[in-house]
């Protein structure tokens, strides 16, 4: 094979996987919000924030959360951070937040410059091997985590598998369901009001 069509096809295979996910398991997952009753508890988790502050899964109850595993030499992981600051501010005062987890062996190193750069406006914490076992084993990144106000995993994204607006919709869509404890919206004003903007 001729060297020009040899080298076009290494940079197109790889280019194909750091687009879909940075491991060597399966990358690519669409995953739909699940119906309540197949939902599972998310695993509790007590891991430390760039200010040394501990945060546990526990303080975002009542919250639709967005739990992303990410590092900084992730391309797609560079993809959905600009997403998740936008879904941050956009949905923070509707009983939303975004929780990243760094799997960065570096550790605060690494990642406290690459947050200051993007200017991330959401909580990250510094993960390890202990907290991916307890998510089903973090084996590609990204791995994004919808939770719901119960405190239950209502989707699992794996690699750059959905689009912007198919994580949006998601977003609204649970925090428009009906919960306990907590006023749902007058039917359809998120949705309206928050679609109209864009």
């Amino acid at each position: 094979m001729p060297k020009p069509i040899l080298a076009g096809l290494c940079i197109l295979v790889a280019g194909v996987f750091l687009w879909t996910g940075c491991s060597a398991a399966p990358t690519t997952a669409k995953a739909a919000v699940k119906a309540e009753k197949d939902r599972k508890v998310a695993p509790e988790f007590a891991l430390k924030d760039a200010n040394g502050q501990t945060a546990h899964l526990a303080d975002y109850k009542g919250k639709v959360v967005l739990l992303d595993f990410w590092a900084t030499w992730c391309a797609p992981c560079k993809v959905e951070i600009p997403w998740f600051m936008e879904f941050e501010q956009t949905f923070k005062d509707k009983g939303f937040s975004v929780l990243g987890v760094s799997m960065d062996e570096d550790g605060w190193s690494a990642v406290k410059p690459y947050l200051q750069d993007l200017k991330v406006n959401y909580r990250v914490v510094l993960g390890n091997d202990q907290v991916g076992s307890l998510y089903g084993g973090v084996d590609s990144l990204p791995t994004t985590f919808l939770i719901d106000r119960q405190g239950k995993i209502a989707s699992v994204h794996i690699g750059l598998s959905r689009g912007k607006e198919d994580f949006k919709n998601d977003i609204i869509n649970l925090l428009e369901a009906p919960h306990a404890g907590v006023r749902s919206p007058a039917s359809g004003a998120l949705a309206f009001f928050t679609r109209a903007a864009y």
